[in-house]
């Protein structure tokens, strides 16, 4: 499982460094630490927080000045395997992007719950990059 560092977490959250590390000191976002003695949080866990933060409106989140063509990386939050089919859900700061793509791209990129990606929109597509 990918973990993510209050920095890493951060950036993908939309806020910064201050916020995220009053979240984890306040008991909103759930930390431990690494080998190494650093904060992280578990993908799974901020998959989870990223959708309630986006759920409630937290007001601390910068709001995105990005054009339709611009990228959105972010954490992923969902994904729907169907037989040929897949439908990821990915979770950018205040922003939840859905992108509907064959499941062979999503097993050749290795996507998984709170594994960083980016969403790359352009006109009416969402593309996904793994992060």
């Amino acid at each position: 499982m990918q973990s993510y560092t209050i920095g890493q977490a951060a950036r993908l959250l939309g806020v910064s460094p201050d916020t995220a590390r009053r979240w984890a000191d306040a008991g909103r976002m759930a930390t431990h630490r690494d080998e190494s003695g650093r904060r992280v949080i578990d993908g799974r866990d901020l998959a989870a927080f990223s959708v309630e933060l986006a759920r409630t409106g937290d007001e601390t989140a910068e709001t995105s000045r990005t054009s339709v063509r611009n990228a959105f990386p972010g954490i992923v939050t969902a994904i729907k395997l169907g037989d040929v089919a897949a439908q990821v859900e990915i979770q950018a700061g205040p922003h939840r992007l859905v992108s509907l793509l064959t499941r062979e791209a999503v097993e050749e990129l290795g996507l998984e719950v709170g594994m960083e990606a980016t969403a790359r929109v352009k006109s009416t597509n969402v593309h996904v990059d793994r992060g």
